[in-house]
């Protein structure tokens, strides 16, 4: 543990530093994993926003995963056609508006990437296991919070 930690003076830059460089450990575990996947970056953090609204009932439009990702129409739309051809995703028609597509993730994705990264995230979930519940209370509220930030910012 930090000095600054045991004296409380953990500042907002020190937090900040400490989700940069979450996030580049995030970005190079993904890409070490991707072949695994036989699936670029971009591909395995779309598929896991679609996967995700999969879960929640919704599905997810083309322009809502351009926008979180940041890519270009016609990036999307090539990401999306390499997702639908592996299996992964599939498009619907939008159930109230007929110019638009709803992307949902398929069971054969879930079981293949739950297969493919079960050793890779073994550490990961066993840092989340040694954690009380006061401090998983903790970690989820906090980083539910940022989710909901950076989904801001990508919306505006």
């Amino acid at each position: 543990m930090d000095t600054r930690e045991r004296a409380g003076s953990i500042t907002v830059t020190d937090v900040l530093d400490a989700l940069s460089e979450f996030r580049a450990a995030e970005t190079a575990m993904l890409r070490r994993t991707r072949s695994i996947l036989d699936r670029g970056a971009s591909d395995a953090l779309a598929l896991r926003y679609i996967r995700e609204a999969t879960l929640r009932g919704d599905g997810m439009r083309p322009t809502e995963l351009s926008a979180l990702l940041g890519l270009s129409s016609a990036s999307i739309t090539a990401l999306i056609d390499r997702l639908v051809l592996s299996g992964v995703v599939v498009r619907e028609p939008h159930p109230s508006d007929r110019r638009a597509s709803i992307l949902r993730s398929t069971s054969h994705s879930e079981a293949e990437e739950l297969r493919a990264l079960d050793d890779a995230r073994r550490p990961v979930a066993d840092v989340i296991a040694s954690l009380d519940s006061e401090e998983l209370g903790a970690v989820l509220g906090f980083l539910l919070r940022m989710r909901q930030a950076m989904d801001e910012v990508a919306r505006s």
